[in-house]
């Protein structure tokens, strides 16, 4: 293992499992800062309603976490349920979920772990059948052209929260397009992912959620 790939186990990677995955017994929790003015009640439902008038979307990536180490890359998303985080170059990581479930694959260790959906904090995103508005509560902002989401289950603390950053955008689906998000896990290590560049509608060949099986092959 070289040495860029330990700071990024022990920064970044490590930081993007707190921003994307629950493991069992060990919640996570999103926050994003706090500010005296709220915006108007209705922006929940406007917010779901943009949120599910996506049906693709590709977008740059820069994930930061509490000490400042960024990861870049391109994320594409199609709805319902699938999403690709491709990584910089030098990055033995890639994460796909296929509608059903999240899956990590680290090439440089030919590991692959998989996650639910509705066990993510992207399951607000990415699950369909996830009933957002019900759980969905704003936060304070200071601009009113920024929409901070705040998304947790009450009857499932383990699957975490998840605030989404929306700003309003009038060429965006349904007028509000996702900014960011942000992560501060159990052991209070914070990950920001910060979205730029974003395209809607665009073409998303099938094999895109699809990956390369690094663990070795048994042949009987």
């Amino acid at each position: 293992m070289n040495s860029l790939t330990k700071i990024l186990r022990a920064g970044p990677i490590a930081g993007l499992a707190a921003a994307l995955f629950v493991s069992p017994g060990v919640p996570t929790a999103l926050a994003a800062p706090a500010a005296p003015a709220a915006a108007p009640a209705n922006d929940v439902d406007r917010a779901v309603a943009a949120l599910r008038a996506i049906s693709t979307m590709r977008a740059d990536f820069v994930q930061t976490d509490r000490n400042g180490q960024r990861l870049t890359g391109t994320v594409t998303l199609q709805r319902p349920g699938k999403i690709r985080f491709q990584y910089q170059p030098g990055v033995p990581l890639l994460i796909v979920s296929d509608g059903a479930a999240l899956t990590v694959i680290d090439y440089e260790v030919r590991q692959v772990s998989r996650w639910p959906i509705r066990n993510s904090p992207l399951g607000a995103l990415l699950n369909p059948d996830k009933d957002v508005a019900r759980y969905a509560r704003l936060l304070p902002t200071t601009n009113p052209d920024v929409v901070s989401l705040e998304i947790k289950d009450p009857r499932h603390p383990e699957y975490g929260t998840m605030t989404m950053i929306m700003v309003r955008k009038p060429g965006a689906p349904g007028g509000l397009q996702l900014d960011s998000w942000v992560a501060l896990d159990s052991q209070n290590q914070r990950t920001t992912i910060r979205l730029s560049n974003q395209q809607y509608g665009v073409p998303v060949p099938a094999n895109t959620f699809r990956f390369n099986d690094p663990r070795p092959q048994i042949r009987h």
